[in-house]
């Protein structure tokens, strides 16, 4: 879950600066896409988190 999290989230951090006309390796583009990256870490370890 943690993977797929990280995956995700990268995805979708990436594609969000197209949304305001940046290009897919345009610096805000790397720089949401490693901040979706951690988000869905944290996300996925949550998920999978059994001590509650």
């Amino acid at each position: 879950m943690i993977w797929l999290g990280m995956f995700i989230g990268s995805i979708i951090g990436g594609l969000i600066p197209s949304l305001w006309g940046a290009g897919i390796l345009s610096v805000w583009s790397l720089v949401l896409s490693g901040v979706g990256a951690i988000i869905g870490i944290i996300i996925g370890y949550k998920m999978t988190d059994d001590s509650y």
